[in-house]
């Protein structure tokens, strides 16, 4: 996958994850809020993943 692939699914992923956090923390829905967490984190380093296939030119 290239490298805007990568950082338009590391995107979704992020904001998908905060409107997770955001409805766990409204519902006080701890195991919504911790998914949210998760998929956050995963979208960040979706995200550097795209950065850095940018740095290399896509050879990884």
């Amino acid at each position: 996958m290239g490298e805007l692939t990568e950082k338009a699914k590391g995107l979704a992923n992020e904001a998908a994850g905060n409107v997770k956090q955001a409805a766990g923390k409204a519902t006080d829905n701890e195991r919504l809020r911790a998914e949210g967490e998760a998929q956050e984190r995963k979208g960040e380093a979706q995200n550097l993943k795209g950065k850095i296939q940018g740095a290399l030119g896509d050879k990884i």
